[in-house]
Order: C-alpha cells, then sequence, then structure tokens
C-alpha cells in the first residue's frame, strides 16, 4: 500500500487506535495509537527541530496495522507505505528502527527491552553479527535511527498523555510537502 496523501495517512494512523502490535494483544501495554503518540512525542522533546524524525517515530509501526502479525517485516511495509508521501528519509529512519534493534541488542547486551520487543528480536534476525554492527555504524542516518529506536523502546506507558493525533497533522503537512513525489499530496487535493 501507498499512501496517496496526508489525509490518508491520517486515517491510517486513527485506525491505530485499538489496533495492537500483536492480534491477540498479547504484545506491548499499549496499542499503536499511543504508541505513535508516545514515540514522536519523546522526539520532538530530544529533537525538536527535526520534523522529519519526529514523523518517522509518529508512523513508524503502521506496518503493524498494513500486515497484521509480520513482525520480522513491518518496518519494511510501513517505510514502503509512506516513502512517496513523506521522503525517502522518513522511509529510511522507519525501515532501520529494526536495525537499530539489533545493533542496540549488539551493543549493549544488558539493555532493557519490552517483553514483546525481546520476542520479536529473534523473528527480526536477532543481535547483529560484528559485520552487520560496522556496516549499520556507517549508514549516515544511522544516530538518528538509535534515536527513534530509544524513544520507540520508552514509548510503552499504559495512560501517558502525549497529546491527540490532530496536533501532528501540520507537521505532517510540512513534511509532506518539502518531500512528497506526489502531486497535491500536502492538501490531499486531486486535480
Amino acid at each position: 500500500m501507498e499512501l496517496r496523501s496526508v489525509e490518508e495517512l491520517m486515517d491510517l494512523l486513527y485506525a491505530c487506535r485499538g489496533a495492537w502490535d500483536t492480534p491477540d494483544r498479547s504484545g506491548d501495554p499499549v496499542d499503536l495509537h499511543d504508541h505513535a503518540l508516545q514515540t514522536a512525542a519523546l522526539l520532538r522533546r530530544s529533537r525538536p527541530a527535526d520534523k522529519e524524525l519526529q514523523v518517522a517515530g509518529l508512523v513508524h509501526d503502521i506496518g503493524h496495522l498494513l500486515q497484521p502479525g509480520d513482525d520480522a517485516g513491518h518496518a519494511d511495509h510501513a517505510a514502503d507505505a509512506v516513502r512517496a508521501l513523506l521522503g525517502e528519509r522518513v522511509a529510511r529512519l522507519v525501515h532501520l528502527h529494526v536495525p537499530a534493534k539489533r545493533y542496540l541488542a549488539t551493543s549493549s547486551p544488558g539493555r532493557a527491552l519490552s517483553a514483546q520487543s525481546t520476542l520479536t528480536l529473534h523473528a527480526q534476525g536477532g543481535p547483529m553479527s560484528s559485520a552487520e554492527a560496522a556496516a549499520f555504524e556507517r549508514d549516515p542516518l544511522a544516530d538518528d535511527a538509535i534515536t527513534l529506536r530509544q524513544a520507540d523502546d520508552a514509548a510503552k506507558v499504559v495512560d501517558l498523555d502525549a497529546g491527540v493525533l490532530e496536533d501532528w497533522r501540520t507537521v505532517l503537512d510540512i513534511v509532506a510537502a518539502r518531500n512528497s513525489r506526489i502531486p497535491n499530496s500536502r492538501l490531499g487535493a486531486v486535480d
């Protein structure tokens, strides 16, 4: 699925309310909607000028909604869905949030993960080999991907008020206006 407008993306993000990272709700303690808002809010706090990173945090797990049960591929599904609308950097950051988890499992093996993230780590390839870690470190987006991953891991707090989704519409409009390859995507208009 390729998202064609900010309005389509907002609809998908609203659909994350009551949707979970596992079909049986045995995974993380917050739904995908609250997780997205918390991740984006943490990134807004730590990197207030980096709108693309914040937006990547907002959309990083929509792949769970697009392809339920595909823990290994959810980042790729999300990246593919947002690439044309939000640009290559946002898509790459979304894609890299899983390799960043694998990298952190290698570089900081005692680092705490949620029970669900620990389970999915193995489906996603487990900790990186030394060669994989070295290649990840060379990626120009590695540091940003690690920042996204750290926010992702921290954004699983039940009943935390992280604002409302509508607060992000303007930021999505700005990022889409700068990066979209789709005509009129900012307003969702059709010629």
